[in-house]
């Protein structure tokens, strides 16, 4: 019988390292393994975006990727190419954030609409304002020659890692669903590939042990798409990370998470001039972020900017509640809030801005997005 798939959290750094307790990451500094799994749809942190929910093991992809922005100069243009939900996302976005400030672009993809949906929500709480969502199809990013410093593939596999967190996982898996998958992984990069710029770098990773779809794919996409592969390092060994030929692997029951492999190429193959970003064609779910619109004589505050780490708490006068009180905001109550001043306010727990009402004297309305409202009784 497998043992019980592991808990972690990645908290935010940019808002404030609330969240909830737990043994570190060693790979990751932000990172909790948590000794239980609690429920985190009744934690108002994290519906303010305090901390992601992400494996531990996948957040080694975090690793390596800070590991090649020291290799990187400059301004950063970084795409996530099979991004939902999100943790690699967030990961991403604030090791930017950490390495340049400000200087960087992060272009985030979903090409499932459902659940591009889903991680343009987690983007929304994250609140880094440089992130943009898309929900494209690989093939529609080799219009941006050479434009990416950074591409990470976390391409969808035959998903033994996730054996232990997910049944279903156990009851697709065939040789022929392995076939598919590599497959399907070289087109993916075949695809993508033109977006790269010469020199750039591809972080590759999925969540199998398939040697087909780990070390084998990415030496194909070095001798069939050009590149050079960066040998991997003894990291981490003392808990159980392993070196494979050419990339880490993570196996669950091994490491104290599920299982991941990751490695690295960088291009060599010659591109024509690099593109004008022209992102506006990919008709992007999300692009920066607004601090709202005019309706009327009124100027309605748009619900992500209260998530956004760029809130100016200036801008509104804040209402702190209870726990109580926040879960009934985040289930889209409507609220009597005696404290609050006219007009709009933004709901804050423990100091973390959560969204706004509109403060009319006998009650307060709520502006939380419907899709994002909690669903169980609260």
């Amino acid at each position: 019988m497998m043992d019980e798939a592991s808990v972690s959290v990645r908290l935010h750094p940019f808002k404030g390292l609330a969240g909830p307790e737990g043994a570190p990451v060693p790979w990751s500094s932000y990172g909790r393994i948590l000794p239980t799994r609690p429920n985190f749809t009744l934690d108002p942190l994290w519906h303010a975006g305090c901390y992601y929910v992400q494996d531990s093991s996948a957040m080694f992809v975090g690793y390596l990727f800070r590991k090649l922005l020291s290799a990187s100069q400059g301004a950063l243009r970084v795409l996530d190419l099979c991004a939902a939900p999100g943790g690699k996302t967030t990961d991403l976005a604030a090791s930017l954030r950490e390495a340049v400030g400000d200087g960087f672009l992060l272009v985030a993809n979903e090409v499932m609409k459902a659940r591009a949906a889903v991680l343009d929500d987690n983007v929304a709480r994250w609140g880094d304002p440089n992130v943009v969502v898309t929900s494209v199809d690989p093939a529609a990013f080799a219009r941006l020659e050479g434009f990416f410093d950074i591409i990470v593939a976390d391409v969808p596999c035959s998903g033994e890692g996730m054996f232990r967190k997910d049944p279903r996982a156990r009851e697709e898996w065939s040789p022929a669903v392995v076939e598919l998958c590599a497959a399907r992984q070289r087109r993916i990069l075949a695809d993508v590939w033109p977006a790269l710029r010469e020199g750039g770098f591809l972080l590759y990773s999925t969540c199998t042990y398939e040697t087909a779809e780990n070390d084998d794919n990415l030496a194909w996409a070095a001798e069939s798409l050009g590149g050079r592969i960066l040998p991997p390092e003894d990291v981490f060994g003392g808990y159980g990370v392993r070196r494979t030929p050419h990339g880490h692997l993570l196996e669950a029951g091994v490491v104290p998470g599920e299982g991941q492999w990751a490695g690295v190429l960088r291009k060599t193959a010659p591109q024509r001039p690099a593109a004008h970003a022209d992102l506006a064609a990919l008709h992007p779910l999300r692009s920066g972020v607004r601090k709202g619109e005019a309706k009327g004589k009124d100027f309605v505050p748009d619900p992500d900017y209260a998530l956004s780490i760029i809130f100016d708490s200036k801008d509104y006068p804040a209402v702190d509640v209870d726990r109580q009180t926040a879960l009934r905001f985040l289930h889209r109550d409507a609220l009597v809030l005696s404290q609050a001043a006219p007009g709009y306010n933004v709901i804050t727990y423990l100091g973390h801005p959560l969204g706004f009402v509109k403060n009319i004297g006998s009650r307060c309305n709520n502006l939380l997005p419907k899709a994002r409202r909690i669903l169980m009784n609260v």
